[in-house]
């Protein structure tokens, strides 16, 4: 899914021509953003709207810090969050920036390739971040992000080489296919590891000293380095299940990590893996979750499941809806509450609201959601008629689940649209159909759940009812 039209790069042969091909080549934006991010995190002199001039740079970024910032797991007093300043004023500097630098790498890296292994590597990595912030014993705010950006970036070499699209990407991941042992893989294609390429960007990209003692080769300096390190482990064993030699080796290391017994560290684990896949949804990647520890199957890890719903998080938007029609119809406001609850209830990654154009016979897109939507505007067109290549996405009634059939067009500027199954709602003015919700979570691979579409359409019928509404007045 490489965006760009570079041609394939020289072979690298060394740790150092990997460090510099990465940063200065793939991923310069990526690592000037992290470095000034770290730099203000590091100056204890830097203003809140220091941070938030940062992030407001990216609209993409600002929509998922926001989307974040409102979640339980960073946000447990639920008050509504509305701008990056106000999340940081009420939520925390540090937090703040740990939202900034968990939806960078989830950006720059997925918008560039959807490998298979590098979608198990993020799912890897958010899953041992949630862990270590999850178990790290209550102390500060500062800890608390350490531990997760610590463990999210630990493995930042491995996330950064499998998001590229190279020669040698495509040796290694075929030699992974045999079944070679992967750090032998690793030396034979690379001429270097990923634990090494890993030190050497978190020196370039000046991540920081705790960080940089994470991924050292000696013992660790602090308990919570440890935490990190033990909790990165913890997730790469639960891919294959909560038991085992090497699983208990590791939790005993983390009680005494936490001063905790492992049995009651088994306990703690289990449950934050369900945070883990929440927190996936959040950040836009609901595909993920089906690689993360308790969505897997034993007799089928190829088969992709649909998330788990929050049904308590489905019940508050709800509310919301309900507390916002009874106030006074906003179209908009309404459709924003919707967005809001297909991406974090549903957990579907893109979500667009297209309405009737100027001359009533075509929807375009009113608003938009989400990874890889920023195309769709200038290019995202239904007729009402039913023609063209999207067609198919027009519903006959009400809220459905849209299959691609062997002959589903496919458009140009998309690679998913079109292509995958997607969750496709109408709105109506009398029996005229005037707009449609759309969304679909481009690169997972399964079908939305009965209980999905149905929860769809419950957010939709709110939608539905504030046209309603603002017509009779």
């Amino acid at each position: 899914m490489t965006t760009d039209n570079k041609t394939t790069p020289a072979r690298m042969t060394s740790t150092q021509a990997w460090v510099t091909y990465l940063s200065k080549v793939e991923l310069p934006v990526l690592a000037n953003t992290l470095r000034r991010i770290n730099e203000l995190a590091d100056n204890r002199n830097s203003t809140v709207n220091e941070l938030a001039n940062v992030i407001l740079n990216d609209a993409q970024l600002t929509s998922q810090v926001l989307r974040l910032s409102n979640t339980v797991f960073y946000n447990q007093t639920r008050t509504q969050v509305s701008t990056v300043s106000r999340a940081i004023t009420l939520i925390g500097f540090d937090a703040v920036k740990s939202m900034a630098i968990s939806s960078l790498i989830v950006d720059a890296l997925l918008q560039r390739n959807d490998r298979p292994h590098l979608l198990s590597c993020l799912a890897r990595a958010i899953h041992a971040a949630v862990q270590a912030r999850c178990l790290m014993p209550k102390r500060n705010e500062t800890a608390l992000e350490e531990v997760f950006i610590g463990a999210l970036l630990m493995n930042i070499g491995e996330l950064a080489f499998w998001s590229c699209e190279t020669d040698q990407a495509n040796e290694l991941e075929q030699l992974l296919r045999l079944e070679e042992a992967p750090v032998p893989a690793q030396k034979a294609v690379l001429h270097s590891t990923f634990t090494e390429i890993t030190r050497g960007l978190v020196e370039a990209w000046s991540l920081g000293p705790f960080i940089r003692d994470v991924v050292s080769s000696g013992p660790a300096n602090s308990p919570a380095a440890s935490l990190v390190r033990h909790s990165v482990e913890m997730a790469r064993l639960s891919e294959q299940g909560w038991s085992g030699a090497e699983m208990d080796k590791v939790l005993e290391q983390l009680g005494k990590d936490i001063d905790e017994n492992p049995a009651t560290v088994r306990d703690r684990i289990k449950v934050n893996a369900s945070e883990a896949a929440r927190v996936a949804i959040s950040l836009g990647i609901p595909q993920v979750t089906a690689l993360m520890p308790g969505n897997r199957k034993a007799d089928d890890l190829s088969k992709t499941q649909a998330p788990e719903m929050d049904p308590e998080l489905q019940l508050q938007i709800l509310r919301d809806l309900t507390h916002s029609l009874a106030e006074q119809p906003n179209i908009n406001e309404i459709c924003e509450l919707v967005i809001e609850g297909i991406h974090r209830v549903i957990g579907m990654q893109r979500v667009a609201l297209l309405m009737g154009d100027k001359d009533g016979q075509v929807l375009v897109p009113r608003k938009l959601s989400g990874r890889g939507t920023e195309g769709w505007r200038d290019h995202l067109t239904i007729s009402k008629d039913g023609s063209g290549m999207l067609g198919g996405l027009l519903p006959e009634k009400g809220c459905f689940i849209y299959r691609p059939g062997e002959k589903a067009g496919s458009v140009g500027y998309d690679r998913w649209l079109g292509q995958v199954p997607a969750l496709i709602g109408p709105l109506r003015a009398g029996n005229r159909l005037v707009g449609l919700f759309y969304a679909d979570n481009a690169a997972g691979d399964y079908t939305p759940s009965e209980q999905q579409l149905t929860a769809f359409g419950h957010f939709i019928q709110n939608a539905q009812l504030c046209l309603t509404l603002m017509a009779a007045r």
